[in-house]
């Protein structure tokens, strides 16, 4: 068989080599000629797969992507086809919710306050907004959840309406799906009026799809409201983002919220046990062989930990800031910003970081997601 596969899958030829032979292609130009004796396709959310991309295909048995969202997905055409089809629904959810709690603590210290005390208000309950709630939770902030969807469907968590996050909270988080219909749509859930309702001092972070936010709007509010903070992972019309909102945004990185190793690994993972069932294949290894050891074996904690303290752990894990200045060196006309994505490969979990002699009071950090020294 042949596999395409989007260059920026890391480990697909190790997992998929059993199945054949693995081209890896740039995901956001790949061509109906480029899929056309393909036998499975495993993308990213760059690559549109839809009638036109599979125009050439007659042999497609099985379409992956390494993704939670699936707007690029065209499933009714998949299913007219008979051509199986899996996402990964979590995949990067850890990933994106330590991005959220790492650029929040980073809110925090650089404008002298306390993330504890804060309400923090998530918009969207689903895999990344639980994720970042998890965190939350751990280190003792109060949140407040808004998805009525996930209310609609018996979820036994306590949710309030989007009019009380906007009201009450101190830092909203987007963690949505991009849809454009029905009484949820989400394209542009914070256009220019949502914006203007938006308390003031409040830290805004949208780590899920660009057009949630409505750029050219958030421009004008936070000229208005200077005291706006903003942290932009996802942008409208990527990989071109409006290049005169990113001044006005205090951490900017190019949709890698969830590009962890581990969140990486885990998506082509769960594609790789997906096609094995498929094609009747046996699991021959697991994530964890796959992932490189961490340069730092363990650290030892001497002290309770401050907020600063806790960011610099954060930090030896994952360091926002070095993304963010990469980010404003960019020439997004050459192409730069997914390639700035595709050569993103150095960012870990906290679960890659060991901790030992954590106090009693301290287990908290376990639950944030630091690995415990095995006795």
């Amino acid at each position: 068989m042949k596999i395409i596969a989007d260059a920026n899958m890391p480990f697909a030829e190790e997992l998929f080599q059993q199945f054949g032979h693995v081209h890896k292609l740039d995901g956001r130009t790949m061509t109906a000629e480029d899929v056309k004796d393909a036998d499975i396709l495993l993308v990213r959310s760059v690559t549109q797969v839809n009638s036109s991309l599979l125009a050439l295909n007659n042999q497609l048995k099985f379409v992956g992507t390494a993704t939670i969202g699936t707007d690029h997905i065209d499933q009714e055409f998949l299913k007219s086809k008979n051509i199986e089809f899996t996402n990964a629904p979590g995949c990067n959810a850890v990933a994106v919710g330590e991005y959220a709690f790492t650029a929040m603590l980073e809110l925090a210290h650089k404008y002298g306050e306390k993330l504890k005390g804060k309400t923090v208000g998530i918009i969207g309950a689903g895999n990344t907004g639980s994720a970042l709630e998890k965190c939350l939770k751990a280190y003792g902030v109060k949140t407040l959840l808004c998805d009525p969807i996930k209310d609609q469907q018996g979820d036994c968590r306590e949710f309030v309406s989007l009019e009380q996050i906007i009201k009450e909270s101190d830092v909203i988080s987007l963690h949505v799906p991009l849809t454009k219909e029905g009484e949820y749509k989400t394209w542009q859930l914070f256009d220019e009026t949502k914006l203007k309702q938006l308390k003031s001092n409040v830290w805004l972070l949208n780590c899920c799809r660009g057009e949630v936010v409505d750029n050219e709007a958030l421009l004008r509010i936070k000229n208005q409201k200077k005291d706006i903070k903003i942290v932009l992972d996802v942008w409208e019309g990527e990989p071109f983002p409006m290049e005169k909102l990113i001044p006005f945004v205090d951490f900017a990185t190019p949709h890698i919220a969830g590009y962890s190793v581990e969140g990486k690994a885990r998506g082509t993972f769960m594609l790789y046990e997906q096609a094995c069932k498929l094609f009747s294949k046996s699991v021959n290894t697991s994530m964890f062989e796959l992932l490189p050891e961490f340069f730092v074996k363990y650290v030892k904690l001497n002290k309770n930990l401050t907020q600063l303290d806790l960011l610099r752990l954060m930090r030896l894990v994952y360091d926002i800031s070095d993304d963010d200045r990469s980010f404003r060196q960019l020439d997004f006309s050459n192409g730069e910003f997914d390639a700035m994505r595709k050569s993103h490969k150095h960012r870990r979990e906290c679960s890659a970081l060991t901790l030992s002699a954590v106090k009693e009071s301290q287990n908290w950090l376990f639950e944030l997601g630091f690995s415990r020294e095995q006795a």
